[in-house]
């Protein structure tokens, strides 16, 4: 599979709840984003819930060729905005169906099960989620499958059962956890595209930043994507045309 060139990360308002406040400026986001050689639209269904797929086919179907769609399962969302774990086989198999139907899709290019807590990994075994993807793999409903939020251990496993061919983990400037892991990753072919790469919810505030920013004639918010160029770039969290500029340009900082 062909590794994609630069993920965005298509939204909606803070909490990921209900439609943006202007669902034109998000279409014209994503479209601006695919002409812009952008071919990693990282999305869930659980986002919304189901608001975010139905923008993203609303802007791209029928999808360009070359654009690679990334879903998450494992989480599904509460009467009251809550994040609840959804890992059983049923809520699973849902959840991949509830993605083929609001993004109009045959199979879903690529899957990650998303495990562990809001911020950190866990260390409960993954064995029956990851057996279920594969059974629905095997069905031809997904193409490849990946993880998110996971630990080197549950990679492992995970690889004991099947390919993995992508991991997304919390990662950017100021939380270096993983930098071992990415080096591990990067040694066996595995894209690593990290989540909150330029802080979250909380953009990063740090006096380092914005000295690596000078010394590369870049914005603050530009450097994590060069740090993160190594491997795969990181997801892009705003749905305003400016903010696609910024993070488009930084691609250039690959050649430094």
């Amino acid at each position: 599979m062909q590794r994609p060139r630069q993920p965005a990360y298509a939204k909606s308002k803070p909490g990921v709840w209900g439609p943006p406040r202007d669902v034109d400026a998000a279409v014209a986001v994503l479209r601006e984003a695919v002409e812009s050689g952008v071919n990693h639209i990282d999305t869930s269904d659980y986002y919304g819930p189901h608001v975010t797929n139905q923008i993203i086919k609303q802007a791209l179907h029928p999808y360009p060729d070359g654009v690679v769609i990334v879903t998450k399962l494992g989480a599904r969302r509460g009467s009251d905005k809550s994040w609840i774990h959804a890992l059983s086989r049923q809520e699973l198999i849902e959840g991949v169906h509830d993605n083929l139907i609001n993004l109009a899709l045959d199979a879903l290019d690529i899957v990650n099960l998303r495990v562990g807590g809001i911020m950190e990994p866990g260390e409960e075994s993954i064995e029956e989620p990851v057996t279920v993807l594969v059974e629905l793999k095997r069905q031809g409903l997904i193409r490849h499958i990946g993880l998110s939020n996971i630990t080197p251990k549950q990679l492992l496993e995970a690889q004991t059962i099947t390919e993995i061919v992508c991991v997304q983990n919390f990662y950017n400037v100021a939380r270096r956890n993983d930098d071992a892991f990415i080096g591990n990753l990067a040694t066996q072919g595995i894209a690593y595209v990290p989540f909150f790469p330029l802080g979250g919810f909380t953009p990063l505030q740090s006096s380092a930043l914005d000295a690596a920013a000078v010394l590369l004639q870049a914005t603050p918010m530009q450097v994590p994507w060069h740090i993160s160029a190594r491997i795969c770039r990181p997801r892009c969290f705003r749905s305003q045309l400016k903010y696609l500029s910024i993070s488009t340009q930084s691609v250039e900082f690959k050649r430094c």
